[in-house]
């Protein structure tokens, strides 16, 4: 070690504090060590609970395809048809030339046309369809994510779900293939998508990515996993235990009692409670475990919040206020104060001296059978306002842009129903989701974008059953490219997914 290393790593460690954690200090002397030559990587996933309506997500807009579209869901009480591209938004209390309807905040007439995207690569022309070209386009209050394609730093999956094996609409009627348990279920499919198995899975793909790579993070491999949203078992691994980490507040972890000043009036009432409950030297082996696993916890804890009080920490700035589109008040965006977390987390990366981490935030509210047009386009811009944040956040971090080393996708139950069931939809199968990151081949469309209608008149869609459309690309695949990313090798990849050889491309591109 040269003198100009040696007085980096001493400076690491004094910025630490006399009263840092030794571990702590041995991490940050491990992060300056090899801050020369950086290999961080994380995948944060980005679970919307309840299943997402992808149809009013990510659209096809070229003529045939809207035209299906628009005839399918502008029906019913409340209908949940979005308007053309192109479309000016009808002032409240104002009758919309295109539905004829009166507009209110609460209805597409005032949001205006869908917003439109160009893919770098020309979609296939899928059966069924007689459009000369495919064009696309995203829900009007998606505005940021519209920035973040055409930036080539979002992608598009299209029509992606639980599969065993590549599926068509003659072998599902038959039932000549096997499909997933539980396909409709709100439960088993959040498990499906997580950990590829029906509720009451014990490990998931994310968890099992942490335990291959766990060694990365040396003494810290309790900060591999990490949730901002509590329990999941998408990050549940065979050896790797997910943290748990509170949003939007200073410590990152409050262990209450042990970390004040006083307790019921004594100054030395904490230190105290802190020796019962980490006192491994009593008679029961089961009591003796048990302190022991306390104390890793309160060690773990002053950890973070140590690494946490750091200036590259504290300086990862927060959220803008964020405004519902629909009520026009100012709300809490739960997932963008969860990504804030998330962001602190990454900025404290060298710090704890972990090189590859797997995290997981949630937004729930996603089972639209009622109120869709008031329910759902409130959480997509919540997602669009947390997302561009994020991006923002990341994009400098201590002066360093991270964007390049974390990837950021989006999952969810299921997409919903073609058909509307007057004011929303019902459960579904295939849908769309966003990728994100400065490594993402982004500002494109992967995968096949279905065939859009509902079969009537003699037009037999080959893509749709009841309703639901059944996907082009399965949860495997998805997880797979995100793992190969991350740096999971391909025997393991083979192990994690299994099922991934019965489909013909391992890997998705957008990665």
């Amino acid at each position: 070690m040269d003198r100009r290393h040696l007085l980096k790593l001493g400076g690491a460690m004094s910025a630490l504090g006399v009263g840092a954690p030794f571990a702590l200090q041995l991490a940050a002397a491990g992060s300056a060590a090899g801050q020369s030559a950086p290999d961080y990587r994380a995948l944060v996933c980005v679970f919307l609970f309840g299943g997402n309506d992808s149809h009013n997500t990510v659209l096809a807009t070229d003529p045939d395809s809207f035209g299906r579209y628009f005839t399918t869901r502008n029906t019913g009480s409340d209908p949940i048809a979005l308007l053309p591209v192109g479309t000016a938004p009808t002032p409240p209390g104002q009758v919309n030339p295109v539905t004829g309807r009166v507009s209110d905040l609460g209805s597409p007439e005032a949001w205006g046309g869908v917003l439109p995207i160009a893919p770098r690569t020309v979609q296939k022309i899928p059966d069924g369809t007689s459009a000369s070209t495919r064009t696309f386009g995203l829900h009007p209050f998606l505005g940021p994510m519209q920035g973040l394609f055409n930036q080539g730093r979002l992608a598009i999956l299209a029509n992606v779900g639980t599969l065993i094996q590549p599926t068509s609409k003659a072998q599902y009627q038959a039932k000549s293939v096997g499909l997933p348990t539980s396909l409709f279920s709100h439960n088993d499919q959040q498990s499906t998508w997580q950990a590829l198995s029906t509720e009451g899975a014990r490990t998931g793909w994310g968890g099992r990515f942490a335990d291959l790579m766990a060694a990365s993070n040396g003494s810290n491999t309790l900060f591999t996993a990490v949730s901002a949203a509590g329990n999941a078992v998408f990050l549940s691994g065979q050896s790797v235990v997910q943290y748990q980490l509170s949003t939007g507040a200073q410590p990152a972890v409050v262990i209450t009692g042990q970390q004040g000043t006083s307790l019921f009036g004594s100054s030395l009432g904490p230190s105290r409670v802190k020796d019962l409950i980490t006192d491994t030297s009593l008679p029961s082996n089961f009591a003796a475990d048990y302190s022991s696993v306390v104390a890793r916890s309160i060690s773990a804890a002053t950890t973070v919040n140590t690494a946490f009080a750091q200036g590259i920490v504290t300086a990862v700035p927060a959220a803008s206020a964020y405004t519902n589109p629909i009520s026009q008040k100012v709300e809490t965006n739960t997932l963008a104060l969860q990504l804030q977390t998330v962001a602190r987390m990454i900025a404290a990366s060298s710090t704890l001296g972990v090189k590859r981490q797997v995290f997981f935030v949630s937004l729930g509210g996603w089972d639209t059978h009622d109120f869709q047009n008031t329910t759902q386009p409130n959480l997509l811009a919540k997602v669009a306002h947390a997302f561009a944040y994020f991006d923002g956040a990341l994009a400098n971090i201590g002066g360093i842009d991270r964007r390049g080393q974390v990837t950021t996708f989006t999952a969810s139950d299921f997409s919903r129903s073609f058909t509307t069931n007057g004011d929303g939809t019902d459960h579904a199968w295939g849908a769309h989701h966003f990728i994100m990151g400065g490594a993402v081949n982004g500002g494109d469309i992967y995968g096949q974008y279905p065939t859009l209608g509902v079969d009537i008149g003699g037009f037999n869609n080959p893509d749709n059953i009841n309703g639901a459309l059944i996907p082009t690309t399965s949860v495997d695949q998805y997880g797979a490219t995100l793992g190969r990313w991350f740096g999971v090798s391909d025997s393991d990849i083979d192990v994690i997914f299994p099922r991934l050889r019965n489909f013909p491309t391992r890997y998705l591109g957008f990665v």
